[in-house]
Parts: structure tokens; sequence; C-alpha cells
């Protein structure tokens, strides 16, 4: 029998972490299209908070979870900036749902994407990606901040570490499989 595929999409703005996240979880090479950042992208893309940047998504990242002998995840990661966001339709038809990651330095990168996933009715949970150390803001503070609905999963992720997107990735399912109708 195969196995079943299970689409899931890392989102997010620019610089949070996506291809990170991806890299991390992946059990094979990750697939990634990231280009050097170039003095043509001065001006377009907003490095405030992530000046270190020097590479960004183009198009897309793959990386793949089989869980066992009957579902393996698939992995899509986004590009973060505007001008990219056509590809966004592409690479979540299909998808069961989304990580949202979020940078609270950059928070106004994440109104995009949560906006994306809301009006699509695409399940998420937002993760708050500590890559950068340790946060100071609450959960609660968040929240609002985001206008994130109560219903969100809101959660807190390092996407350098695998067991921390795993928990992610876990965390995302449940949410999508409580969003199910149930049958009766």
């Amino acid at each position: 029998m195969d196995p079943k595929s299970v689409k899931i999409v890392v989102a997010g703005g620019f610089g949070t972490g996506k291809t990170t996240l991806v890299g991390t979880v992946s059990e094979i090479p990750p697939l990634t299209t990231e280009e050097v950042l170039t003095q043509a992208s001065v001006g377009v893309d907003d490095v405030t908070g992530v000046e270190e940047k020097t590479n960004t998504t183009v198009a897309l990242d793959f990386g793949r979870i089989t869980i066992d002998s009957d579902v393996v995840l698939y992995l899509f990661g986004t590009p973060g900036q505007d001008r990219f966001w056509f590809i966004w339709d592409e690479l979540s038809q299909g998808a069961v749902g989304a990580i949202v990651l979020i940078d609270t330095r950059r928070l106004d990168t994440s109104f995009s994407a949560i906006d994306y996933f809301e009006r699509r009715e695409i399940p998420f949970v937002v993760a708050v990606n500590r890559f950068f150390g340790q946060c100071l803001y609450s959960d609660e503070e968040i929240r609002t901040a985001l206008r994130l609905n109560p219903a969100v999963p809101l959660l807190w992720c390092d996407a350098r570490d695998r067991t921390s997107c795993k928990q992610a990735l876990i965390e995302l399912v449940r949410h999508a499989l409580s969003r199910l109708p149930i049958a009766g």
C-alpha cells in the first residue's frame, strides 16, 4: 500500500526562519531556492532586525518526514517577501494546515501571513520562533498584538531545534484534526 501524503505549509514573513525549520526537521536534504540578497533588493526587502541575513527564498523550500509506512509529511516553505506572494496559492493548495512562524522583533511581517490562512480557512498555528533568544512578550501580549483568534494555537519554538519543530508540527496536525467535521 502506498503511503498517504500530508501537505503542510511553513509560512511567515521575511527572515522568520522558515527555511531553517524545514531543513531542521526534514529527513532528506531539503530542496531550497535560496538566492543571495543583492543590491537589487535594497529598498525592496526590509532587513530591519535581520541585517545579517544574506540569502532569501525565492520560490519554496521542500522537505519530507516519514511518519510510518502509511503517512508521509511533505513540508513546503513559502518565500517571505511580498513580491513572491503569488506562489503561496500554489504551495497552499491541498495543504492540511500551516505553521506561521513569527519573529517578535518584526511582528508587522506576520499580519499578512495570518490573514492569508484565515481568509482561506486553512487551519494554522502561530509559532513564535525563539531563534534570537529570549522574548520580552507574553502569550497574551502577542495574541493581542496579532489580533489572533483565541481558537488558533500559539506556541513557542526554535527553528534550529528538531524536537521543538516536531512539537509545532504535532500541534498543527492536532489543530487541523480538531477542525474536521464529525461524521455521525
